[in-house]
């Protein structure tokens, strides 16, 4: 009970922000000038695509580079959202009430994880209306609209995570974003970092790298490992998180 008291707060802040808004806001109208541009694409190649084998549909097309914008957004906009959810807290001294408080870091961490969570699942969901639109007129492949849906979720929680611990390190929400995005910049870039890296080296390379996993996904390759490398990102973070604020607490 203690996580969802928490998470409804952190979700009731997040409205009250002016920050969220515009955030919803820039993401949506980027995702919808991608979209856009992607669909004046198809149109132009639509009278080329029957006599091509193997053509890419409409959803290859128009939908995924659509969700890949929405992901290169998230790169910006999961740290300005994330960088106040635990360093404001501590900022205004409300954090050192959840410390003394009767309730685990776990409970604070993944009320505050599950609150977050609930804003960018707005947002996906905002997101993914765009692409539903084409539904009125066309078709769509919807096991890749649900493989893209599935991948953007994917990494939104690894962002909110990751921006959640990088939180947890300073009390300068302002240090919180810039830290955030450097790290979520690095696992963006590194499948392309270790191009120059020896044959032995650069799998590891392409499987630390966050791009390499929902790409697969994009294409609507769903494979186990792409899902585990997400769900030991996200529990990484988060158990980093909790062991921040168990420190902090016994410090308290």
């Amino acid at each position: 009970m203690n996580i969802f008291n928490i998470a409804a707060r952190e979700l009731r802040s997040l409205f009250l922000s002016p920050l969220s808004w515009t955030v919803l806001a820039i993401t949506q109208a980027f995702v919808a000038y991608a979209f856009l541009v992607k669909l004046e694409l198809f149109l132009q190649l639509k009278p080329y695509l029957p006599g091509l084998p193997g053509a890419p549909g409409l959803t290859a097309i128009v939908v995924a580079p659509a969700f890949k914008a929405a992901g290169m957004v998230m790169l910006l906009a999961a740290p300005l959202v994330t960088m106040r959810l635990i360093s404001e807290e501590r900022r205004s001294g409300t954090l050192s009430l959840l410390l003394s408080a009767p309730i685990s870091m776990t409970d604070i961490v993944l009320g505050k994880f599950l609150g977050v969570m609930s804003f960018f699942g707005i947002v996906a969901l905002v997101i993914l209306l765009t692409p539903l639109s084409l539904l009125a007129g066309g078709s769509l492949d919807i096991g890749l609209l649900a493989s893209s849906f599935v991948g953007l979720l994917l990494l939104i929680a690894s962002f909110a995570a990751a921006g959640l611990f990088m939180s947890t390190l300073t009390e300068h929400p302002a240090v919180a974003a810039v830290s955030t995005f450097g790290l979520l910049l690095l696992l963006w870039n590194m499948e392309w970092a270790g191009t120059g890296a020896g044959e032995g080296v650069r799998p590891l390379f392409s499987y630390i790298a966050i791009t390499s996993h929902f790409n697969a996904l994009l294409q609507g390759v769903v494979d186990s490992a792409d899902l585990v490398y997400s769900g030991l990102l996200i529990v990484s973070f988060l158990v980093l998180a909790i062991r921040r604020l168990d420190t902090m607490r016994l410090g308290h």
